[in-house]
């Protein structure tokens, strides 16, 4: 059974910043795309981030020029390296992977809490 495990979560100031790491385990084939996406207080889920296994990168604007994913293919982890950041960025975050075991499905992690003070 595949699972997703979310690390690295916390309560930083304005600013600051925090490191998430994804790691997938179970048995499987091949993982393709990877990402983040998050859902703040009171809102819905949106995307913050995804990364290839060729290591295309796709952000959202919101982010752009402050985090940065990344992804170790032999470790299959994900992290998010967030900088600069802000009280909006406070939510739950969940990591995603789409993972071929038997067939393609689409996967996440438990969710992590980032809470950003002003």
């Amino acid at each position: 059974q595949v699972q997703l495990v979310e690390s690295g979560g916390g309560l930083v100031q304005a600013g600051g910043s925090l490191r998430l790491s994804c790691a997938a385990s179970g048995s499987m084939f091949s993982i393709n795309l990877m990402g983040w996406y998050r859902r703040p207080p009171g809102k819905q889920r949106e995307l913050v981030a995804t990364v290839t296994n060729a290591g295309n990168t796709n952000y959202a604007d919101s982010v752009k020029g402050r985090f940065t994913i990344s992804r170790d293919n032999a470790k299959n982890t994900v992290y998010l390296q967030m900088d600069s950041l802000k009280p909006e960025d406070t939510a739950v975050y969940y990591c995603n992977a789409i993972i071929q075991t038997y067939h393609w499905g689409n996967y996440w992690g438990q969710g992590t809490q980032v809470t950003v003070s002003s």
